[in-house]
């Protein structure tokens, strides 16, 4: 029987073509205006995720390739 992938991990994270897992910055969603010029540049650059919890993810996404 084929394992089933876990969505909202697959929405929510991108595995590169080096095996690094990237996601998007939290606190983008509304209320941007009030944020400072260092904080609203840095929020549109993707997060590099630590390698703690590629295991983690791995069972989430069992055909990427962890």
């Amino acid at each position: 029987m084929k394992l089933k992938t876990t969505k909202a991990i697959a929405k929510r994270f991108k595995i590169t073509r080096n095996k690094k897992v990237m996601k998007r910055r939290e606190g983008q969603g509304h209320f941007n205006a009030r944020a400072t010029g260092n904080q609203t540049r840095r929020k549109r650059r993707d997060l590099k995720l630590s390698s703690v919890h590629k295991s983690a993810l791995k069972a989430g996404l069992p055909y990427q390739g962890l």
